[in-house]
């Protein structure tokens, strides 16, 4: 898996290029919590559940279907009276917020794979290139020595290019925003 602090920062980044009025720092914690939940996964190993399983790690809570559903309950209780286009909004960040830490996991060397379509078909996927050093199970084998080659490799495979796109894209959103209203409206 990347580490937490990795999935915050994709998270972090993707709330700070959506729609600035809607993207309070309450919601980006949301959506930084969204994308470190499927983590819990882990407590599995405790009581006897196994890496491959359904339920075990980097299944069911790292799958598309979950974050749909983990996306779908936050917007039912914190933005249900809100209009619809901010609960459309709202779904979507917490959607790939989620979604992104199953994207990040199959970035990486080591693991079983990341059961994207779980419960529909639990096979376990990487993607082809797999640069990102797979960090330890559990924080206290992250904060030793070995988790520096973790860390390494997170900054130059997830941090960078994550700060990049978010250069870019804010870059892109200035220009698009510093046009008038006229040039605007012949680019739609």
């Amino acid at each position: 898996m990347a580490s937490a602090f990795s999935h915050a920062l994709v998270a972090f980044a993707l709330g700070k290029v959506a729609q600035p009025n809607m993207m309070t720092w309450r919601v980006i914690l949301l959506g930084a919590v969204c994308s470190i939940v499927p983590d819990l996964d882990a407590i599995g190993f405790r009581y006897g559940i196994h890496y491959g399983d359904v339920w075990g790690h980097r299944g069911l809570t790292h799958s598309f279907f979950f974050a749909g559903l983990l996306s779908a309950v936050l917007v039912g209780l914190c933005y249900r009276r809100q209009p619809r286009a901010v609960i459309a909004s709202m779904f979507c960040y917490l959607f790939l917020c989620t979604a992104s830490h199953g994207v990040l996991d199959a970035m990486t060397d080591g693991g079983l794979g990341v059961a994207f379509f779980s419960p529909f078909d639990t096979s376990r996927y990487f993607f082809a290139v797999r640069p990102v050093v797979v960090s330890p199970i559990g924080i206290g084998e992250f904060f030793s020595k070995e988790a520096l080659p973790v860390l390494a490799s997170e900054v130059t495979w997830i941090w960078l290019p994550t700060f990049a796109a978010f250069l870019i894209l804010r870059g892109l959103q200035r220009l698009w925003i510093g046009q008038p209203a006229v040039e605007r409206s012949r680019t739609d």
